[in-house]
């Protein structure tokens, strides 16, 4: 068994009460709730999937002092000007860096639902059009990908999709494909629940969804797509 041990008790009570006490005062009295029930915790999870996904030949990990994403939000062009998240988040990624692009795997922690994701979050325009270019080139592949998920009961997202067939990509008239090629991003989601966000078998669920995501990964950074 590895370091992490499961998230405090406190972990999403801290985020419930961050969201009513949205100011610098509270959050320096309770920072030290933070850093031992959430932060030091994701650390751990963080090095102990990324060793285990290894272990596996999954190419996906993070750095503990760089994979979680700070608690400031960045209110500089936002109309909400609350200074702090109310949940917390990590990237695993092939190269580590967190803003790796050839895709991710992603840990959110929040009291209104924590879950795990990965794939590609709208991706640059280039790179979607060659992931569409490979759907309509090669759209066995693709069927196998989704089949793949399937039989892990994982289903892309359409969340944010086109209402309409990109114009590049009109020719295209099979159903599932037309569906493929409206969506901006390629995404996977798996929830957790509060039973297993305190429980050291975390580890083992990130590191499963790690090994049951990466084809889609390996698929959107196929060089033969570039």
């Amino acid at each position: 068994m590895g370091d992490f041990k499961g998230f405090g008790p406190k972990a999403l009570g801290f985020f419930k009460a961050l969201s009513f006490h949205q100011n610098k005062e509270w959050y320096d009295a309770n920072k030290s709730l933070y850093e031992e029930q959430v932060r030091a915790p994701f650390g751990a999870l963080i090095n102990d999937a990324s060793a285990g996904l290894a272990k596996k030949g999954v190419a996906l990990s993070g750095d503990p002092k760089k994979a979680l994403f700070r608690l400031n939000r960045d209110v500089r062009f936002s109309k909400d000007k609350s200074p702090y998240k109310t949940h917390a988040g990590a990237v695993l990624t092939r190269s580590g860096e967190k803003k790796d692009i050839n895709g991710l795997l992603y840990i959110h922690l929040d009291p209104q639902g924590c879950f795990l994701a990965a794939g590609f979050y709208h991706p640059e325009p280039p790179v979607l059009k060659d992931m569409r270019k490979s759907i309509r080139g090669r759209p066995d592949r693709y069927r196998e990908l989704v089949k793949h998920l399937k039989k892990r009961k994982l289903v892309l997202s359409d969340e944010d999709k086109l209402t309409r067939l990109p114009r590049d990509f009109v020719d295209v008239e099979d159903e599932d494909l037309v569906e493929a090629l409206k969506l901006k991003s390629f995404i996977v989601r798996a929830p957790f629940d509060d039973s297993e966000l305190k429980s050291p078998k975390l580890v083992d669920r990130v590191v499963k969804f790690g090994c049951d995501v990466d084809p889609l990964i390996v698929w959107g950074r196929s060089e033969d797509m570039r």
